[in-house]
């Protein structure tokens, strides 16, 4: 356990985001998205078995024998809270673990558009979805809002979490988190009676299902503010998701409910920036009147027109968003076009050449 405790005290030392053991491999960090090699002696299946039976929690144990894996958050005392998952891999065990950080950044510190959450955060109601792919940071972005809104309104703010990630302290809200599995027995079971608990806004960690969609989406339909988030590739694929948990003769029904209840969608991915560390890349789409009537008429295909011609509304595309950071000096021109979906089109922007082709479709319609 000694071994084990330096290993961590070394990962956080070294601003590592994850750890990675298995047996007889040697233990990896992730620092910077890299995964960096630790010189110490690696460890065995005895000890990672040992290891696990120290920190897997009661609630947990049952879940782990009957699945061979298990997600749970562990405290390592004065070195820091880390998000825990054991799983098997060729029959032996193996964990992956990322350290959580106590202090929940502000917007500006994670270089996010401040000025647009901030407006999202102090909605009455409505859903709002945060996408991207794992690791991307729609956990942390998610922390930052439900912070924000801790720190500037007086809620009953209520998260459902598997496991927990940050602690929060009320501050202007009351807060409750509520862990899968030690609070409650699953999303399903805590969004059936959240309701009755008078929240003004909910935090659920991740959209899973149709059961756990359909009850975030009545919430929102009873004026609340559900925040969430789900995994997708942009702000469109996010919505044709939500839809796709659904069987197709429901789907025009929650595409129609999904139009009213809407907020806005966050669809994130992480660039390195020109000083080191990495940045967020923001598409965002907020439910204006256009997105509202392209849900009220099915015409989701058009949402990526309406988000490249929706800057009047804070609205933006990945390639809007690479182009500003390109413009700042924050990344290298290289870095936006390996990270874009249509580098093509980038690369004439960051020429000074614009195609107004979205404005011709949307006045089309």
């Amino acid at each position: 356990m000694e071994q084990f405790r330096r290993l961590l005290q070394a990962a956080v030392e070294h601003g590592a985001s994850d750890i990675h053991l298995k047996a007889g491999s040697p233990p990896l960090l992730r620092i910077a998205r890299e995964l960096r090699a630790v010189e110490t002696p690696v460890f065995t299946e005895d000890q990672l078995r040992q290891l696990v039976g120290e920190i897997l929690p009661a609630h947990s144990r049952e879940r782990f024998e009957r699945d061979h894996e298990a997600d749970f958050s562990w405290h390592a005392g004065d070195i820091g809270r880390f998000r825990v998952n054991i799983f098997h891999q060729r029959g032996a065990l193996a964990l992956a673990m990322r350290h959580v950080k106590t202090r929940i950044p502000t917007f500006e510190e994670l270089g996010l558009p401040a000025g647009t959450l901030k407006a999202i955060a102090a909605a009455r109601s409505g859903i709002v979805l945060l996408a991207g792919a794992a690791g991307s940071g729609k956990s942390t972005t998610l922390a930052a809002l439900v912070e924000h809104i801790n720190q500037t309104a007086r809620k009953h703010i209520i998260t459902l979490e598997d496991p927990i990630e940050y602690l929060f302290e009320d501050k202007q809200s009351v807060i409750e988190q509520r862990e899968i599995g030690l609070d409650t027995a699953s999303f399903e079971a805590a969004l059936r009676h959240i309701i009755r608990q008078d929240p003004d806004v909910i935090m659920i960690g991740e959209m899973r299902d149709a059961a756990s969609f359909m009850a975030g989406l009545n919430a929102a339909d009873t004026g609340h503010v559900v925040l969430t988030t789900l995994h997708a590739n942009s702000a469109p694929q996010a919505v044709d998701r939500i839809l796709d948990f659904f069987p197709s003769r429901e789907r025009e029904t929650v595409r129609r409910q999904l139009g009213v209840t809407l907020n806005a969608i966050l669809c994130q991915r992480l660039v390195a920036a020109r000083r080191g560390g990495v940045l967020p890349a923001v598409e965002i789409l907020r439910a204006n009147g256009t997105v509202r009537k392209l849900f009220e008429d099915g015409q989701l295909e058009r949402l990526a027109s309406a988000i490249e011609s929706g800057g009047d509304d804070s609205m933006q595309t990945f390639n809007q968003a690479l182009y500003k950071l390109v413009k700042n000096g924050q990344i290298t021109e290289q870095e936006a076009l390996a990270r874009s979906t249509n580098p093509q089109q980038l690369s004439m922007n960051l020429s000074g050449i614009f195609l107004d082709e979205s404005r011709k479709i949307m006045a089309s319609s």
